[in-house]
């Protein structure tokens, strides 16, 4: 049974699913759409064309799904997708797509964003992420599957961040990270790779030697880098990390890839 507090407002329009919780002071708006159990713990705003998936639990004073911090918005009618089994602490938010970027922002299932989390328009957020206390997303921005990122990270707009990538605190990241690498410093150099997250998640110790291997192949000093990326696809056909990373590397980027140095390349 949905269980609606006395001083919420829920309103017309909107549409709630059974065992919804909404709680005290809240305000959910016309075109909102709740799936079963998710609750709104109290003072929560959730706005606009937003859907949220069902278990999803949401914090006090998060606002969600209100217009983007963009400039070039101009009203059009875009949406936020929000999966299952989230949860949003307090004074998380998250805004809806725009026209320049397809109309959608949206978050996976299973995610963990701490207090303060900034999720911007336009964003794409995969399952199981972690986004710690104040991380903040840049619009247009691309995050992996079980990627983490640390306090107060700051992630520029249009980078995209590999799955199982690890994101230091206080680092500000001005290029793509690749999938499984870590990375940390005020500008975001390339440290090594995430072994720690691929341990906590079942990789095989035979699994993380053969992609450290690769990692050294990839970033030594012999040769250029393309080619260096052509070689461990072919030495590495069945690793499925190391092919990850490779799509990922080929894949189109306006934003350069982050390395060991610094430097974009």
């Amino acid at each position: 049974m949905t269980r609606i507090h006395a001083t919420a407002i829920v309103e017309p329009g909107a549409k709630l699913a059974e065992s919804v919780l909404v709680g005290p002071y809240c305000h959910i708006g016309g075109e909102v759409e709740l799936e079963d159990g998710v609750a709104l713990h109290s003072h929560v705003v959730v706005a606009g064309r937003t859907t949220i998936g069902a278990g999803t639990r949401i914090f006090p004073f998060a606002s969600i799904g209100h217009p983007p911090q963009d400039l070039k918005y101009a009203g059009e009618p875009s949406r936020l997708v929000i999966g299952r089994d989230n949860t949003i602490r307090e004074h998380v938010t998250m805004n809806p797509g725009t026209k320049g970027g397809g109309m959608v922002t949206r978050v996976g299932n299973g995610c963990l964003f701490m207090v303060g989390v900034h999720v911007a328009h336009d964003c794409t957020v995969g399952d199981h992420v972690v986004m710690a206390n104040n991380a903040t997303l840049g619009g247009h921005v691309v995050v992996g599957d079980h990627a983490v990122l640390g306090g107060l990270s700051a992630v520029h707009q249009f980078v995209r961040i590999g799955q199982h990538a690890m994101i230091g605190g206080m680092s500000g990241v001005e290029r793509d990270v690749i999938p499984y690498g870590s990375v940390m410093g005020d500008r975001a150099r390339l440290s090594g790779l995430n072994i720690i997250g691929m341990q906590r998640r079942g990789f095989s110790r035979e699994e993380i030697q053969t992609l450290r291997s690769a990692f050294q192949l990839l970033f030594a000093e012999n040769g250029t880098f393309s080619v260096r990326v052509d070689e461990i696809a072919a030495r590495f056909p069945d690793s499925k990390p190391i092919q990850d990373i490779v799509a990922f590397i080929r894949a189109d980027s306006s934003r350069g890839l982050c390395k060991p140095d610094g430097n974009g390349g």
